[in-house]
């Protein structure tokens, strides 16, 4: 790693570096959370710069490629993928022998049903425009620019873009995205509420231990009817290991597009309705061991409910399926195409390694050892496919029960940043994924040693030579039965801090995406799924951000503990339109503990501080009395306030906020302390294994939320405040 530094022997060699790192979108310099600007090390663009395919370890390999990536765009026809906004003309460049002649149309696809795709689709003719770009000597070939316009009408969806020169014929795919996301009209005439819940920690009496779909289906009709709530937004809900151990955290996730099957509810499955006595045994024997943990106030034990629940699964996928049924099902696995079988492979595989290593013969989802197994492990991968449809179909109830119930949202999901670097996603997906590098955040107040989450990254350019679709096809699986999708960390679309294998968290670097594209391509999946966004634009992030996705209709996120005006808490009125409000995150502790300081003396606890803890206090003091006297002001606590008028008041105060949506998290309504996750941790804390209590550390069941003398004084608060 210091083979650049010291192989950088005047500013020119360094120049080129920086040059070479710009070209391929490596920032080499930043803003600190504090604002200051800070330097990257060269040993760090160099190590970034080849997880991105790039060979930068000395003077000479920079050198080369600058030579290659200035005429990089002029070596293809046509550009990798077009992503263009409706309503915009666009201009598409075409690269051709110089004074060659060339066509260049369109074939309008639209993104129809499957059933229309093998009809013949429109086309559409491309006019050339003026272009006075000089041609360019590339590779001992001249080689000239023509460029056309692709028209401002042109429809939404996914199209494929042609040019014909010289006899061959070229294609690439063109993207039509709305040029902006507009909420639906029960949500833009006004501001609605609903609640925040990590749905593992919401157990009922017929959980398995750990709170399922069918507890989401619940939490959100008692939530309507019972308070008004118009969502419940929840953790994601996307795939973990096949296999136990399973990773806690669902912001590490094996695969973004497939979901996690120990949240089906097995006895919710209609096959289970009509098993034999004896295989009904099967089921309920399996359940036995896990029954009694949903009382249970020590840590969620995953691992438990997983054994358990893929036991009485596998009786119940084994039993037959009525007719129409089957059809269902074959259309499921039909529709989500090749990537679904890829997932349930990787299953499947993982399942027959038992923890031994990955062979290498295995690495290529297409090679023929992976079809032999697949053909091998046939049962098992069915098996796999088949727990993708019925967490589809409870997913699809959820959201249909909240509907029902009249939210006029219902579930809104929630898309982690990245996947763990050993999971389905990164072996299915390696050829547009970054390797040696892991995705995280620079310091900043919170964490003040940075963070490296280990997940990694879409390659930008791989990504935009696959045409998105990694990238889409995760996004409809993500957006289908939800209300609305929370993009955990969206800044990622914009840039992304990467820090490479070895290397600390601090010493990583940004890199940039072509945000108008990720973005755009998120806009249109979400219309065609009818859903909002809201988009995590927390921490460090360029101004501009947060205007650029207004601009597209996302929505941003507000949260009551960092939004300051003069160093003051900010006025209701001042807060953003376009942004879900809430008081705190799941990663501090709730509002209770956070009012108490808990949130320092955990991390002085866990060694996590850069700072005097006595500082900090003193800091976290003075953070609550400015809310409190900001609260009086507002006429919502008197002198003294208690703990829970102070809880209360926070949300009355955002309710009376210009923001679109507010949300309540549920640990506040029932006065649970204990935070949920501690960044920057992995064993020191029981990160993502705490079950819904109350203040005395109580567990509290779906069943018994609305007995509790708390929450309904919160909600009733929060459903008057308007």
């Amino acid at each position: 790693m210091k083979d650049m530094d010291q192989a950088v022997p005047d500013d020119g060699a360094r120049a080129e570096l920086y040059e070479l790192a710009a070209a391929h979108g490596v920032l080499t310099e930043y803003h600190r959370f504090g604002g200051e600007l800070a330097h990257v090390p060269d040993a760090t663009l160099v190590d970034v710069l080849q997880a991105l395919g790039v060979e930068a370890g000395s003077p000479q390999a920079v050198s080369q490629g600058l030579r290659r990536v200035r005429d990089e765009e002029w070596r293809s026809v046509l550009p990798p993928t077009v992503v263009v906004r409706q309503g915009h003309e666009s201009q598409v460049p075409v690269h051709v022998t110089d004074g060659a002649s060339v066509h260049v149309w369109l074939e309008l696809d639209g993104a129809e049903p499957a059933a229309r795709r093998h009809a013949v689709r429109p086309r559409r003719d491309l006019a050339q425009t003026e272009n006075d770009v000089p041609p360019r000597e590339v590779d001992g070939r001249r080689v000239g620019r023509a460029t056309f316009a692709v028209p401002a009408d042109v429809p939404l969806g996914w199209h494929t873009l042609y040019a014909l020169s010289e006899g061959n014929e070229s294609s690439t795919t063109l993207v039509v995205t709305p040029d902006r996301l507009e909420l639906p009209a029960a949500v833009a005439r006004g501001q609605v509420w609903g609640v925040l819940a990590q749905l593992y920690s919401v157990r009922s009496r017929t959980s398995w231990g750990l709170g399922d779909l069918a507890d989401l289906a619940d939490l959100a009709w008692l939530t309507a009817h019972r308070a008004g709530a118009d969502f419940v937004a929840v953790n994601p809900l996307s795939a973990a290991e096949p296999v136990t151990p399973m990773t806690p955290s669902p912001y590490l996730p094996t695969s973004r597009r497939f979901g996690n099957p120990v949240y089906v509810r097995v006895e919710d499955i209609l096959e289970t309705a009509y098993l034999s006595a004896a295989d009904r045994s099967l089921v309920e024997w399996a359940a036995d061991p896990v029954r009694d943990l949903d009382g249970d106030g020590g840590p969620l034990d995953r691992d438990a409910v997983w054994d358990a629940k893929k036991a009485a699964l596998e009786v119940v996928h084994s039993a037959p399926r009525r007719a129409a049924r089957q059809a269902a099902y074959e259309e499921f696995v039909a529709a989500q195409g090749a990537g679904l079988q890829d997932f349930a492979t990787w299953c499947a595989i993982v399942e027959e390694l038992g923890g031994r290593p990955w062979p290498a013969e295995l690495a290529d989802p297409g090679s023929p050892a992976v079809a032999a197994a697949r053909e091998r492990l046939a049962e098992r991968v069915d098996f796999f496919t088949w727990l993708q449809w019925v967490f589809d179909e409870q997913k699809a109830a959820a959201q249909r029960t909240a509907v029902d119930a009249g939210m006029r949202l219902g579930i809104v999901h929630d898309l982690a940043v990245g996947v763990h670097p050993d999971g389905a996603d990164a072996w299915a997906n390696a050829d547009v994924l970054a390797s040696g590098v892991g995705v995280g955040a620079p310091p900043d107040m919170y964490n003040q040693q940075g963070q490296n989450w280990s997940q990694p990254p879409w390659n930008p350019r791989a990504l935009a030579r696959a045409g998105y679709a990694p990238y889409r096809d995760m996004l409809r699986t993500a957006l289908r039965h939800a209300g609305a999708l929370r993009v955990d960390h969206i800044l990622g679309l914009f840039r992304l801090w990467w820090v490479p294998e070895g290397r600390s968290a601090r010493d990583g670097a940004y890199v940039r995406y072509d945000h108008d594209a990720l973005v755009g391509i998120l806009a249109l999946e979400a219309q065609r799924a009818g859903a909002v966004v809201i988009g995590e634009d927390l921490g460090v992030f360029e101004p501009w951000v947060r205007e650029y996705l207004a601009d597209r209709g996302i929505l941003g996120t507000s949260v009551f503990w960092f939004e300051k005006t003069g160093g003051r808490p900010t006025a209701p009125q001042d807060y953003r339109r376009l942004t879900l409000a809430t008081v705190g995150t799941h990663d501090m502790p709730p509002t209770a503990g956070y009012l108490a300081g808990e949130h320092v003396d955990l991390r002085e606890r866990l060694g996590l501080l850069a700072e005097d803890a006595q500082a900090l206090r003193g800091q976290a003091r003075a953070e609550r009395n400015a809310a409190v006297a900001v609260l009086a002001e507002q006429g919502l606590v008197g002198d003294n306030p208690s703990e829970r008028e102070v809880v209360e008041a926070l949300h009355r105060y955002l309710r009376r906020s210009s923001a679109a949506l507010v949300g309540v998290q549920l640990v506040d309504a029932v006065g649970e302390r204990r935070a949920q996750n501690q960044p920057g941790t992995d064993r020191e804390y029981p990160n993502w294994k705490v079950p819904l209590g109350d203040s005395a550390g109580n567990v509290v069941l779906v069943e018994d939320l609305f007995d509790n003398a708390r929450l309904r004084s919160l909600f009733a608060a929060v459903a008057a405040a308007r």
